[in-house]
């Protein structure tokens, strides 16, 4: 893949869907971050909910934004968010993946979603979930221009207990089949010393049809993504901490990744 010569800056965006945060391709990178949001559009109300649930992680990943923008902003690379709850419409699935609208969620029944039709699904699909898509096919296609394959990295974040079981990871780093990003980020978390990090904790590497199987896997570009435990960025003490935090390790990680990629 050859380099077009000078490459311009990708553009801050905002709709309704989705926001692009600026920065440089020179960086080689995409953040991606799927649950960025808890916002549900005029008319849905909050889908029959009691407002308290919609500050919940069924609603979307707590802290997780905030990490993006001060790593997108530290690393001056791009980033693609959703601006809508994951309860509305699950961008990290298929578009025929049973969950992309869930109807019940950790105990909670999501009254708008319980007799969703197909128009409404997808109406849901064309308004909110294939803008957000195509805004990171832009996003990488723009970054190739460099004339190297752009690395994909998602942030996500989990609770601290689930079902009552508490979950020790600090971190966790999900991947699957592609070694090049995943296996040094995680031998650099773990060099920290202060953190309990996790191999495909607490989730699965990656699921078919999910926003990295879309956009990298099926491309064969290097990808992971990791999962941050909320407690450790509900406030923004510690979105700063772990923004920073990421951004050291993640430019060790890039820097390394490029050497051995020429």
């Amino acid at each position: 893949m050859k380099s077009s010569g000078r490459v311009a800056a990708i553009a801050a965006e905002l709709t309704e869907s989705f926001e692009v945060l600026g920065g440089s391709p020179r960086r080689g990178l995409v953040i991606l971050c799927d649950h960025a949001s808890n916002a549900l559009p005029q008319g849905y109300g909050t889908l029959g909910l009691p407002p308290a649930e919609l500050q919940r992680h069924i609603a979307w990943d707590i802290g997780a934004a905030a990490v993006t923008r001060h790593l997108s902003a530290a690393l001056d690379a791009p980033a693609v968010m959703t601006r809508v709850s994951r309860l509305l419409i699950d961008v990290n699935r298929g578009e025929d993946d049973p969950t992309l609208i869930m109807r019940l969620s950790d105990g909670a029944i999501i009254p708008g979603n319980r007799h969703l039709d197909e128009a409404e699904r997808e109406a849901r699909i064309s308004r909110w979930y294939r803008p957000y898509d195509d805004a990171i096919k832009r996003t990488v296609s723009k970054v190739a221009t460099t004339g190297r394959p752009p690395v994909l990295f998602a942030i996500h974040s989990f609770t601290e207990n689930w079902k009552g079981v508490p979950r020790p990871w600090h971190v966790g780093v999900l991947w699957e089949r592609d070694r090049r990003i995943a296996m040094p980020l995680l031998d650099a978390l773990r060099r920290e010393g202060d953190l309990v990090v996790g191999d495909n904790e607490p989730y699965p590497g990656q699921y078919e049809g999910d926003t990295l199987w879309r956009h990298a896997t099926k491309d064969g570009l290097p990808f992971c993504s990791i999962e941050i435990r909320q407690d450790l960025i509900a406030d923004e003490a510690g979105q700063t901490a772990w923004g920073n935090r990421i951004a050291r390790i993640l430019t060790e990680v890039l820097e390394a990744h490029m050497t051995s990629a020429t």
